[in-house]
């Protein structure tokens, strides 16, 4: 069973939030604070990720089947990048337990972007010798603005080590920046809530959208990128409220 931080609030549809890659359920700590003001709010750690179980899988089937159970439907789901291609898969398996979906700067299609540079970053990192997180930032000797700080919420100092399966997350890389084969449709109301500034979700992923989310939305945020929720926190969370409104 994921493990689960909940949020109590206001009325009887929750709120789920499924995190992205080398994310966890704290990430997402202020964002859900504020929307539980309106609803109840669930956060989880996915697979392999933060205080979840680790497993020698970590395929989009497995994922929307660990969100399954951990759902009293109907509920509404928000997944941000690997969470919401595992939100999208639930919600076309179990659209019962769905009732609006909002998707965060992702489409149902493969990337061709290998995210398993940063795991060779982490492990880079000698856990043995570093002392404070600003050590291990320079350690990882990253440069774009912002992840490294990303990736050190998942570091545990003082288990000096990585609270990722990173094994796993490596070996799966390909099943993470894919899409799989789904048959099926979620015709509910459904949010692709995008960045500006991203390139994750085009005109050219429309059609493969709209063949699995008939009812899908479009929107973006100015001036944010993949990262939108972090870097645009207020617009984000306006547009999410709207939208469950």
């Amino acid at each position: 069973m994921l493990n689960t931080v909940h949020y109590d609030g206001p009325g009887a549809v929750p709120l789920l939030i499924a995190h992205g890659l080398f994310g966890s359920a704290r990430n997402w700590g202020v964002i859900a604070r504020k929307l539980s003001e309106t609803r109840p709010v669930i956060a989880v750690d996915m697979r392999n990720h933060a205080d979840s179980p680790w497993f020698d899988s970590h395929s989009y089937h497995d994922m929307a089947a660990d969100l399954a159970a951990i759902i009293d439907g109907p509920i509404d789901v928000l997944g941000h990048s690997m969470g919401g291609k595992a939100a999208m898969v639930l919600a076309v398996q179990h659209p019962d337990l769905v009732r609006k979906l909002i998707v965060a700067d992702i489409a149902p299609v493969g990337y061709g972007h290998s995210q398993n540079g940063l795991i060779r970053a982490m492990r880079g990192v000698d856990l043995t010798r570093i002392t404070t997180r600003a050590e291990a930032k320079t350690a990882l000797g990253i440069d774009a603005p912002g992840v490294a700080d990303f990736l050190l919420q998942s570091l545990d100092m003082k288990g000096r080590c990585w609270r990722l399966n990173l094994d796993v997350l490596e070996a799966e890389m390909d099943k993470i920046i894919g899409f799989p084969q789904i048959s099926g449709s979620f015709g509910g109301p459904t949010l692709f809530l995008s960045g500006g500034n991203s390139d994750y979700v085009t005109a050219d992923h429309r059609p493969a959208i709209k063949a699995l989310f008939p009812a899908a939305r479009f929107a973006k945020i100015p001036d944010a990128g993949h990262w939108l929720h972090a870097e645009k926190p207020r617009e984000f969370m306006a547009s999410v409220a709207a939208f469950l409104g």
